[in-house]
């Protein structure tokens, strides 16, 4: 079995983490960490787990859980894993962490998005992007996991094949996002109280959301170019969901058959990207409570634009389950193991 500890297992992205975890066959948590409810039952917090665990929560202490654990999930705000980080604690365990801190390779860019000194930039080249679908080979033989960003791992992979390919004008790429509250964490915040949330939508972070330089990076790795885009996220009112729609310059003139091609290489053998049929549009009930990303697109012939869209639960393959499908590959595990998660619908 493999030893788990998780540091931040009460926020939502760590909840999650637990309920995919816990029915792993191939895992058992060792460490419920979080600062706010130490020695408080980890089921008194999230009450669906009452009787399914019954362990206390426990510190946040990663010199001691790394003596522990085979891995561990940091489900932290950004800052907190790069401050603890050194080679002891990489020498005796892997760390799958779900912040920002080592996704960005150029620690300026992160800097300056991120409002906060880098406290361990030495480990940033090390460190392997873990989208999954891109970065497979790389991911089995790493310490160190960047679990990719919620609006990053869907935007990304909705336009990644026709970035690859070089169909698309890279510097008219626009993404327009809208995601539900739990993407904002637990923590309270008055904008995020049920009447402020309710019977409203609005868009935040208008050219200036932090998740815009990651989406850059990787699309210009897989395009070969310096990318430039505009992301645009919006609050909806719903608990989990992400849905994004892209639109993009065509180079050339192209059929539904060939975009469609281009999608089947890349996605085909792929078991948590669905590529959805002729017409049909992504909704992000169709992928709740899963790890599955669904994804189409439309061309546009009036304006030689292409439109691509995807959804995915912001909660799973937006964080917990794709950080539990990194750790599947770290350990020669089956990818898919613990994240056979039917849709729920409604």
């Amino acid at each position: 079995m493999i030893k788990v500890g998780i540091i931040g297992a009460t926020g939502y992205a760590g909840g999650e983490l637990v309920r995919i975890l816990t029915a792993h066959k191939e895992a058992e948590i060792v460490w419920y960490g979080s600062r706010s409810y130490i020695d408080q039952k980890y089921a008194s917090v999230y009450q669906n787990l009452f009787q399914i665990v019954d362990d206390k929560c426990m510190d946040d202490n990663m010199e001691v859980l790394a003596e522990q654990a085979d891995v561990i999930f940091t489900a932290t705000p950004q800052g907190f894993c790069a401050s603890l980080m050194n080679e002891e604690i990489l020498s005796k365990t892997k760390i799958i962490d779900l912040s920002a801190d080592f996704r960005i390779k150029d620690v300026n860019i992160y800097e300056k998005w991120y409002g906060i000194e880098h406290k361990s930039p030495q480990y940033i080249d090390e460190a392997v992007y873990g989208l999954c679908e891109v970065n497979r080979e790389q991911i089995k033989n790493a310490r160190l996991i960047a679990n990719p960003g919620c609006y990053t791992t869907c935007s990304i992979l909705t336009a990644y094949p026709l970035a690859k390919e070089g169909l698309i004008d890279m510097n008219t790429l626009i993404i327009d996002a809208k995601s539900g509250t739990s993407g904002a964490g637990r923590s309270a915040k008055t904008a995020n109280l049920f009447c402020e949330v309710n019977e409203n939508m609005k868009a935040y972070g208008v050219a200036t959301h932090r998740h815009t330089p990651e989406i850059e990076e990787q699309l210009g790795y897989a395009s070969g170019e310096n990318v430039v885009l505009n992301f645009t996220p919006h609050l909806v009112p719903m608990n989990r969901g992400i849905l994004v729609t892209e639109y993009a310059k065509l180079k050339k003139q192209v059929s539904y058959e060939d975009v469609k091609a281009v999608y089947d290489k890349y996605y085909e053998n792929e078991k948590f990207v669905r590529v959805l049929e002729r017409d049909v549009c992504p909704e992000t009930k169709w992928v709740e409570g899963s790890n599955y990303v669904d994804i189409n697109f439309r061309i546009d012939e009036r304006t030689g634009r292409i439109i691509m869209m995807g959804a995915i639960d912001n909660l799973v393959k937006g964080a917990a389950g794709q950080a539990v499908q990194n750790m599947n590959l770290l350990f020669g595990l089956k990818e898919s193991e613990g994240l056979d998660l039917i849709p729920m619908f409604p």
